[in-house]
C-alpha cells in the first residue's frame, strides 16, 4: 500500500534519530509532507537533507519541546514550509529512572517538563489549524510505562501515566471537531536510549540479554516496527479509533512472568 498518509502534513517531534526518525522515514515512504524538530540541530539537519535528496518533501528546526513559545514559532515556520499541519506526532521524550526518595527537584522537573508538559505544548500549538481544517490527528508515543510499573524507574512511569490521561482527555474533548487523540506504547525498542540503559549495568550484555528474555518472542522491537503502527494511526484506516493508546510490546505487557 502506497501513498497512505498522501495529503498528510505532520509535525513530528524528536526526529533526529531512534523512533521519530524511523516514523519520519516511513511517513514521507507513505507520501506524507513532514516537519521535524529536534534539540540536536546538526544531526536533524543532516537527516532531513538526506530524506529531501529522496525526493521528500521535508522542512525542519531546531526547537526545544519545552518553550512554548519556540512550539508556536516552529509551528508557524512548519505552516509556511509545507502548508497548515494537519496531524502532530509527539515522540519526543527521556528516560528519568531513578529511586522515588532519592530522585531530586531537578530530574523530577526534568522528566514532567519533557514528557509531559512539551506534548501539550505543541498539541495546544496545533489544535486551533487542526481544528480549522475540519480535523486531524495527534498521536503521542507514550510507554508500556503508561499502565505498569517497573521498580526502579520513578517518575518516568508517572509521567506516562499523565501522557495517557492527556490523550484520553484531549480525545473526548476535541471528538466533535473532528480530532483524534490517540497513543502508540512501545515497549523496548532497539534504540540507542535502550543500548545506553544497557551500559549503565556493570555488565551491559547481560543485561542486554535480560531484556530479550522478559519478551515472549526472545527479541525488542525495531523502530521502524514502531513506525509502521504509527501510519497506521495517523492514516485515515482507523477513523473511529479515539482517546485510546495501541500497545507495541511483543506481548511484554501481557506475560505475568518471563518464560
Amino acid at each position: 500500500m502506497v501513498g497512505r498518509l498522501a495529503g498528510k502534513r505532520v509535525f513530528i517531534t524528536g526526529a533526529a534519530q531512534g523512533i521519530g526518525l524511523a516514523i519520519a522515514e516511513a511517513f514521507v515512504r507513505e507520501a506524507a509532507a513532514v516537519f521535524l524538530i529536534d534539540m540536536d540541530g546538526a544531526l536533524l539537519a543532516a537527516e532531513a537533507e538526506r530524506l529531501r535528496t529522496q525526493g521528500a518533501i521535508v522542512a525542519h528546526m531546531t526547537a526545544d519541546i519545552t518553550n512554548a513559545k519556540a512550539i508556536g514559532e516552529a509551528v508557524a515556520q512548519a505552516e509556511r514550509e509545507i502548508g497548515r499541519i494537519n496531524a502532530l506526532v509527539n515522540n519526543a521524550g527521556v528516560n528519568v529512572f531513578a529511586e522515588p526518595l532519592e530522585t531530586s527537584d531537578e530530574e523530577w522537573n526534568r522528566c514532567f517538563d519533557i514528557n509531559l508538559k512539551g506534548a501539550w505544548n505543541c498539541s495546544k500549538a496545533v489544535l486551533p489549524g487542526l481544528i480549522g481544517e475540519g480535523g486531524g490527528v495527534i498521536l503521542n508515543i507514550a510507554s508500556t510505562h503508561a499502565f505498569t510499573i517497573i521498580p526502579h524507574t520513578f517518575p518516568y512511569p508517572l509521567a506516562k501515566h499523565a501522557l495517557l490521561g492527556m490523550t484520553k482527555s484531549l480525545g473526548l474533548e476535541y471528538a466533535p471537531k473532528n480530532v483524534r487523540v490517540n497513543a502508540l506504547a512501545p515497549g523496548y525498542v532497539a534504540t540507542q536510549k535502550v543500548i545506553d540503559y544497557w551500559n549503565g549495568f556493570a555488565d551491559p550484555e547481560a543485561a542486554r540479554a535480560e531484556t530479550m528474555k522478559l519478551h515472549p518472542g526472545g527479541r525488542i522491537a525495531t523502530p521502524q516496527e514502531i513506525a509502521m503502527a504509527a501510519v497506521f494511526m495517523i492514516s485515515d484506516e482507523c477513523p473511529f479509533m479515539n482517546a485510546t493508546c495501541l500497545t507495541v510490546d511483543g506481548g511484554l505487557s501481557v506475560q505475568q512472568h518471563p518464560a
